[in-house]
């Protein structure tokens, strides 16, 4: 039940960390002056902290709906595999969002 109230609150973070990415591309397109504004604020450390959370989402929610996927051609209704699938999904989310940042703090 838990993990899918958290899928539909990814859902909304998804679409409202949207609202920062179109942000920046306004931001890009108006000019130096706004974009480094837009710069100063994504990469202080609260515009990272919204991307982090922003990540994690995506991952979840990618990783959540192709459970539900299973689902809807119904497999994985167990009570024991639904446990250990849900499991699986926080696991990769957050192992993914690891590697991503890893990788993006490594192309520096």
């Amino acid at each position: 039940m838990a993990l899918s109230i958290l899928h539909r609150i990814t859902g909304i973070g998804l679409a409202v960390g949207t609202l920062l990415l179109i942000y920046w591309l306004w931001a890009a397109a108006s000019g130096a002056e706004a974009y480094f504004r837009a710069q100063t604020l994504i990469g202080g450390w609260f515009g990272r902290l919204l991307l982090l959370g922003w990540t994690l989402a995506l991952f979840y929610h990618l990783f959540n709906g192709i459970r539900h996927l299973f689902w809807d051609a119904g497999k994985g209704f167990e009570l024991r595999t639904a446990r250990l699938s849900g499991a699986a999904v926080v696991f990769a989310a957050l192992a993914a969002t690891a590697v991503a940042w890893a990788a993006g703090f490594m192309a520096r």
